[in-house]
């Protein structure tokens, strides 16, 4: 009983952070329809203090978004008789769906490698992959493949500079996710920095659905296969019948 009332004063005295993360989003729900061409969220916040602005080392925020993580294969496809083949495969054992990083200015410059390690902020980072085939002596490029495949079709993002930093104060940043984004929980994680190293970390998610007929359609084939097969044989003979109708209903 002494030891935890020990504990409890000593919590209570503990000071607290020097600085914190007060933050918000103009969205923390995205619905995907039939027509969904992408969506932007601002992430804004401010630094709360309890103490003057530190005049010896600059601020520096960071803001990742990050999609559902889910195992993938990569493979190395080379011709084989004329013929293009998968020779090599590694597993990765955990890819975000999609992944932005945004910072107030260049990433070396305001989070020191150890931290990165530490909270996986950077591209790289935030992929999972422990082990690879032994008979597969290049694994790393296949992790940079992925990383070149997802940029290309901007589900890899590094924004550099991107984040408006106002006074050591205010912040705020726009994360466009495209039109081709994987359903599930996103989470959003803001860092402040000094020196490199991480002073304070905020979280939260932002829900990524579909609704409406998409999401009728995707229940449907994942829950109904068999009627959903059937659904989509009757439509495909509907289809093929009535463009031989109009076909037959021109020529005569």
């Amino acid at each position: 009983m002494i030891r935890i009332l020990v504990l409890l004063v000593g919590l209570c005295v503990l000071p607290a952070r020097a600085e914190e993360v007060v933050a918000g989003m103009s969205q923390n729900r995205i619905a995907i329809t039939a027509n969904f061409d992408g969506s932007e969220i601002l992430i804004f916040g401010a630094v709360k203090r309890e103490t003057p602005i530190p005049s010896a080392d600059p601020l520096g925020v960071i803001i990742t978004v990050a999609g559902p993580s889910r195992e993938i294969t990569v493979r190395r496809k080379a011709k084989r008789f004329g013929i293009w083949v998968n020779v090599d495969s590694v597993e990765v054992d955990e890819a975000p769906s999609f992944y932005a990083v945004a910072t107030s200015a260049p990433m070396n410059q305001i989070l020191a490698d150890i931290e990165d390690l530490r909270y996986k902020v950077s591209i790289p980072r935030a992929i999972r992959s422990v082990g690879a085939p032994m008979n597969v002596k290049d694994a790393v490029s296949f992790t940079d493949a992925l990383i070149r495949i997802r940029i290309a079709n901007n589900l890899y993002q590094m924004l550099e500079g991107q984040v408006e930093l106002s006074q050591e104060t205010l912040f705020d940043t726009s994360i466009i996710l495209p039109a081709n984004l994987t359903e599930g929980e996103y989470q959003a994680r803001i860092f402040l920095t000094r020196s490199g190293r991480v002073v304070d970390e905020y979280r939260t998610r932002i829900g990524v659905h579909k609704v409406g007929l998409e999401q009728w359609i995707y229940a449907l084939a994942h829950e109904q296969p068999l009627i959903y097969g059937l659904m989509s044989l009757f439509i495909a003979i509907a289809a093929g019948w009535g463009a031989s109708a109009v076909f037959r209903y021109f020529r005569a």
